[in-house]
């Protein structure tokens, strides 16, 4: 599982709302409120969110909990 709050803040902090990166992965914003309320997301999803919003230590964020996608 990922840890929410700090990508939540990560995502503010660049500027970004939780819909424009939904739109950015390819998802619905639904979709993604759905992801993050289960603290999950695909390998792929979370590769184009490291790049999108350059985030330099993926491993603290995006598997802080055993999670399956």
């Amino acid at each position: 599982m990922i840890d929410v709050n700090t990508l939540k803040g990560i995502i503010v902090a660049k500027g970004m709302t939780q819909q424009e990166v939904a739109k950015y992965i390819g998802i619905t914003p639904k979709t993604f409120y759905e992801k993050m309320k289960k603290g999950v997301f695909c390998s792929d999803e979370i590769e184009v969110m490291i790049e999108l919003l350059s985030i330099k230590n993926p491993g603290d964020i995006f598997f802080a909990k055993e999670g399956t996608c």
